[in-house]
Order: structure tokens, then sequence, then C-alpha cells
């Protein structure tokens, strides 16, 4: 297929999901997806060999990260989201919501950072280098939410609402960056609520809740401003071509619905993750406390009982 104009794809046949998922891959996305996968495989392997555990839920989860971008961007999907808003709305939900969370929910940093040698006194290494990134300002300014939660609702607002979009659109290049930067988005924005990687930001449970509902009404707001438009809001989708046999309007409340209906996903999985992650929170204090108690013969809980026969002598 030829880009021309807009990023436009002429000569489509009519969308249906077996078109759409037909392989279609992008070079780009293709190599960074298989590249991931190969780093993520050698930091198992690596931990493994050595004796060391890693939760399979963890590789299967980033595994299903990696897929879900290889699905928007390496079949017709993302040849049909050039031309069709409701494609495209698609593609930008599951790669800057879906995505991230799966990808998050591997502990990539995590995994680099235990399957990375140390490089020895005095000298940096790999794994000492990334140890500096996470400490640094940079990465206290990027995952604050102060920084996170405004850029996660610009990336709608500020991209579909000015000619911005449209000039993205209209490179091969441009729609790539953009692609990118969703994800990129979505990671910066999750990272600090999944908590499961270690971050320079990390609130506890309820400061995480707050973080994850102050950014997802902006979503079905964006998308309710899509379904109630009586005209086309974004020049690229305006003039879709004739063989898709759409109108650009119904397309365009389409992908309004899409972006409302996922401002709930994500919420759904990342509190089910946080819930969870607590549980397993107050479990692993509980044990810590029990085996303090086994060590010292229980002194806080003996102290409280001498306490209470102290004040029964006193009342006698």
């Amino acid at each position: 297929m030829d880009h021309s104009g807009h990023g436009m794809m002429t000569g489509l046949p009519p969308f249906t999901l077996g078109r759409g998922l037909a392989w279609s891959a992008d070079p780009f996305f293709l190599i960074a997806c298989l590249l991931g996968l190969a780093l993520y495989g050698w930091g198992v392997v690596r931990l493994t060999r050595r004796g060391d555990k890693w939760p399979v839920g963890r590789t299967v989860s980033f595994v299903a990260g990696v897929l879900s971008v290889l699905l928007m961007m390496c079949t017709k999907l993302n040849d049909y989201g050039m031309v069709m808003f409701s494609v495209h709305m698609v593609q930008h939900m599951i790669i800057s919501m879906v995505s991230p969370i799966l990808l998050l929910l591997g502990a990539p940093i995590t995994l680099t950072l235990r399957a990375l040698p140390t490089a020895g006194r005095g000298r940096k290494g790999p794994r000492e280098l990334l140890l500096m990134l996470l400490h640094s300002r940079y990465m206290r300014i990027i995952t604050h939410p102060a920084f996170t939660i405004p850029l996660f609702i610009a990336s709608l607002y500020a991209l579909y609402f000015t000619p911005l979009f449209d000039f993205l659109m209209g490179s091969k290049v441009g729609h790539i960056g953009m692609m990118v930067h969703f994800l990129a988005v979505g990671l910066v924005f999750f990272w600090p609520i999944m908590g499961v990687d270690p971050g320079p930001h990390r609130p506890g449970y309820v400061m995480r809740m707050l973080e994850l509902f102050a950014g997802m009404p902006f979503h079905a707001f964006f998308g309710i401003a899509l379904m109630m438009a009586s005209s086309p809001m974004v020049e690229t989708f305006q003039n879709p071509p004739a063989s898709l046999g759409i109108d650009a309007l119904s397309d365009q409340n389409a992908a309004g619905g899409i972006a409302w209906a996922f401002s709930e996903v994500p919420s759904v999985l990342v509190l089910l993750a946080l819930l969870f992650q607590w549980y397993a929170s107050e479990e692993r204090q509980a044990r810590r406390t029990d085996r303090a108690a086994d060590r010292d013969g229980d002194k806080e809980l003996e102290a409280y009982n001498a306490y209470l026969a102290s004040l029964n002598t006193r009342g006698g």
C-alpha cells in the first residue's frame, strides 16, 4: 500500500476483523518488539542459570505486552488505522493503556538490575548507569503526577484538536514517532502507579489509586466529545477512501465510543493489580511480624500483658 497525502492508503477493501488481523509488518516495530523479547528472554535465562527464580506470570505479562504492540503495528490494523479514525483509536488505546500495563507487570527494570553484572569497585557499567538514571532528578520529574497526569491528558486533547495530528500522520516517521510517544506516555503514567519496578516516585496504595482515577475521566470526556460532534474534527480522516464504504462522521463517532469505553479497561486492570499487591504486601508484613515474635518470644505481647496485670493490681 502506498502512503499519499496525510498517510492515506487507497484501495483498501471494506474493513473486517479478518482483514485487519492480516500480517503487514512495520519494520521499526517488528525489530523493536523482537529485540525487546530477546533481551527479556536473555535476562530470564541468565537468572535461571544462576539458580534464581523469576515468576512465570511476569514473563507471560511482558510477552503479552510486546505481542499487543505487534498486533497493533504489524498487521493490517496499522494500514486501516491510517484512514479509519475508529481503527486508529483502537491502536492508540491499546498502545497507550493496555500494552504499558502488561509490560510493567513484567517488571523489566527489576529483571535488568538482577541480570546485569556489577561493574566492580569504582567502575560504572550498564547496571550502575541504570541505577544512576533511576535515581536522577530527571526521573523524579517525569514520574511525578504533576508531570504524568497533564502529559497523559495532553496526549489526547493537544494532539487531536490541533493541526499536530495531521502533520504527524503525513509521514511514516511522524506516524511511528506518534505511536512511540503513546507507548512512552503510557509507561511513565502507569509506572509509579503499578509500583512493580523500582522508581523515584513511590506513593502509597491509596495515592496510587487517586493518581489512576485522576487521568481516566479525561479519556471519557474526550470520547464523548468525538461522539457528540456534528462534523469531522480531524482532517486526516475527513475523506476516507471510497473503497472502504464508510462515512467519516459515523467512523469518528465510533472512535469516540472506543475512547470512552477504553477509559474503564485500564482502570479495572490496574485496580485489580494494586489490590493484589496491597494484599501481598500486608501478608509479607504479617509474616515478618510473626517471625519477629518467634525470635524474641513475643516481648511486645508479654509487655502488654504485664501492663494489663499492673492495671488490675492498681484497680484491686
